[in-house]
């Protein structure tokens, strides 16, 4: 008999569908909320964050921008200075995952009072001396989602910030760190870059399948990640055809929120998700071009340990009888993304330093096929080397 627990975050809500504009100024009204602050990247800040920020009108009190990409500590305690300095009492992330992880933090940077990035070490996730419990600490400002790509951070409690000093990615959680509402508006997606937009979607991918190919059953999150993983197959290619489309950008949204809500099952992700997160972290590839290079080859190198669940994967896409880490190449590739570490700068004079950095994440502890050591690690590297 299978037994488990599968955790929901902590949202009141999300919403689709809508004018995020709109959906906030309902949200703020009834809850008392009147000073706004709309945190975003150097990219948005003078388009869609200024036409958002218009759209609010008085209940917003300024953009904090210029978040970098895998949510550098210091971006988090620019956030929180400028949420003090605005005295905001919601904080909207605009953007994807970089932008969504470092807002989470932001919250936590407030609820503690920090200001320095090095003060951020006792809150880590993990045990050590001189950690705090995190859980302990009383929230404060909350925050919304407004995502313009597929990352789906906006689904979680937990967060990934880089320490640029130790150049590692470390992970912050808190039961309320998920975003209090989320508001899935597909015309907030339009001028994201197609690249962005495609390999995101591959990360949403990479979720819905670790979850499937996942030595342990979770019925519930199980039926998630299948009906997320043929939305999103589907989803991404009919975006591709026409950018326009927003019935196709709405359904990669579900399709993203269905493939990370089977991760409440807590059964965790992978070795894709793994390597990916040493390649972020500490390489610099971008976050959804990890699981493009990564993927592939870890369902090739997990092939003997689990044929059935990998087949379940390739029927999802649409390929059935074919291997599924060709279903995921194929797809990756026909959306113009890289497939390969070659791609993306990586050599295999990088591959010991990346295995034995990997050694230490919890992905490595549930993939299907068990990994030993880094010398696996090697092998899964050499299968996507190029």
């Amino acid at each position: 008999m299978l037994t488990g627990t599968h955790r929901f975050p902590h949202q009141d809500f999300v919403t689709y569908g809508r004018p995020a504009a709109e959906v906030l100024r309902e949200l703020a009204a009834p809850s008392g909320l009147r000073r706004i602050m709309i945190v975003t990247n150097n990219s948005l800040a003078h388009t869609l964050a200024t036409d958002l920020a218009k759209a609010l009108g008085e209940i917003c009190v300024g953009i904090a921008a210029g978040v970098g990409a895998h949510s550098p500590r210091e971006s988090v305690m620019l956030g929180a200075e400028a949420a003090r300095r605005h005295q905001a009492d919601l904080l909207v992330a605009l953007g994807g995952g970089s932008v969504i992880d470092a807002t989470k933090v932001m919250q936590l940077a407030l609820w503690a009072g920090l200001g320095r990035p090095d003060e951020l070490d006792a809150y880590r996730a993990g045990r050590g001396e001189g950690r705090v419990d995190v859980a302990k600490v009383p929230p404060g400002v909350r925050m919304v989602a407004v995502p313009t790509t597929l990352s789906a951070a906006e689904f979680t409690a937990f967060a990934g910030v880089t320490d640029t000093g130790r150049h590692a990615k470390e992970g912050y959680t808190h039961p309320l760190l998920a975003p209090r509402a989320v508001v899935l508006d597909p015309t907030m997606t339009l001028a994201t870059p197609p690249q962005l937009w495609f390999s995101t979607g591959l990360k949403a991918v990479d979720h819905a399948v670790e979850q499937l190919c996942n030595p342990a059953r979770a019925p519930y999150a199980d039926a998630l990640a299948a009906e997320g993983l043929k939305r999103l197959a589907a989803g991404l290619p009919a975006t591709q055809a026409d950018p326009t489309d927003l019935d196709a950008r709405q359904d990669c949204q579900f399709g993203m929120w269905l493939a990370i809500s089977g991760a409440g099952a807590g059964r965790g992700m992978g070795a894709s998700h793994a390597i990916g997160h040493t390649l972020g972290g500490s390489y610099g590839v971008p976050h959804g071009i990890t699981s493009c290079v990564a993927l592939p080859a870890v369902l090739k190198w997990n092939e003997a340990a689990g044929t059935e669940r990998q087949a379940l994967v390739a029927r999802l896409m649409g390929a059935e009888g074919h291997p599924a880490s060709e279903a995921v190449r194929r797809l990756a590739r026909g959306l113009g993304l890289p497939t390969d570490l070659k791609s993306v700068g990586i050599g295999p004079e990088k591959f010991q330093a990346i295995a034995e950095h990997t050694m230490h994440d919890a992905g490595v502890r549930v993939n299907p096929r068990p990994i030993s050591g880094p010398a696996d690690i090697v092998e899964i590297l050499e299968l996507a080397a190029g």
